[in-house]
């Protein structure tokens, strides 16, 4: 089954704490909530335990987006352990919360070769694992494809760590994906050819259990600019053609909406996926 949500609390939330943007989900019947702790992770633990509570009663999914701030291939040391302890607090808390899995965004080339900065990337994430096994630990680890051309984090890429480190997977973006390549992966074929790359690599059990990022976007020569409504006058976006592939491909798992009006638009995803 596929779940539709949104990135963080639902705009028509009143009150606006995690707890109540968990309620508004379900009343808007959609299925899953990024909780985003994109700034930082402050969600003490007490909050946690109600969290997972709460969506548990209301059968909402959660998953969980790390703080913006990391790059684990960074040359200064103190900065790729920071990286690396913001996921960790990311996974604690999201793992007390209830939340399946923590996507990120994992670093920067900065002028290096990309199988150098690969290696580095591979190096943390297998520190990360290690540490949230000995720490019994249960939550997936998703490093994500990424915008730009100046970020880490191309499809095969992030297939190639999900093949390699026991406990991570993948986070695929899609908009991302086209913001990254400046127009392409945005056809019905495009998008079946990202789905039959991900099974080749991962096998089908891995599309029955997908961490998806969807939206209407606007990219430059460099790649991604910002987020946009799919219904945009500048968003050229196929989203419907995607619902169609995901349908298809029977995907299962989370799929959150980063759009700008986020409910509005993961209940038009929802819908056209319905609809197919």
């Amino acid at each position: 089954m596929l779940l539709f949500g949104t990135a963080g609390i639902p705009i028509s939330t009143t009150d606006r704490s995690t707890v109540a943007g968990i309620k508004r989900i379900k009343e808007l019947g959609l299925g899953c909530m990024e909780m985003e702790f994109v700034r930082g992770v402050y969600m003490k633990k007490e909050k946690a335990f109600k969290v997972k509570e709460v969506a548990e009663c209301e059968d909402v999914g959660l998953t969980v987006h790390a703080p913006y701030f990391i790059n684990l291939s960074s040359a200064e040391p103190e900065k790729v352990s920071a990286s690396k302890q913001r996921i960790l607090n990311s996974a604690r808390i999201g793992a007390l919360a209830g939340a399946r899995s923590v996507t990120f965004h994992p670093a920067y080339y900065m002028g290096k070769p990309s199988q150098e900065v690969y290696q580095r990337v591979k190096e943390a994430l297998l520190e990360i694992t290690d540490t949230l096994k000995d720490e019994h630990i249960q939550i997936d680890i998703r490093p994500e494809t990424t915008g730009k051309g100046s970020q880490f984090g191309t499809l095969d890429e992030i297939i190639n760590l999900s093949q390699e480190i026991q406990g991570v997977k993948l986070c695929i973006d899609f908009s991302h994906l086209y913001a990254r390549d400046t127009g392409k992966w945005n056809s019905y074929a495009e998008f079946m050819d990202i789905l039959n790359r991900v099974e080749a690599g991962l096998g089908s059990s891995a599309l029955k259990d997908m961490h998806l990022h969807v939206s209407g976007i606007e990219y430059t020569p460099k790649g991604e600019r910002r987020h946009l409504v799919v219904q945009d006058a500048g968003n050229k976006f196929n989203y419907k053609e995607l619902m169609h592939a995901l349908r298809d491909k029977g995907v299962g798992g989370f799929l959150i909406c980063e759009s700008p009006n986020l409910e509005e638009d993961a209940l038009l995803f929802k819908k056209v996926y319905e609809e197919v």
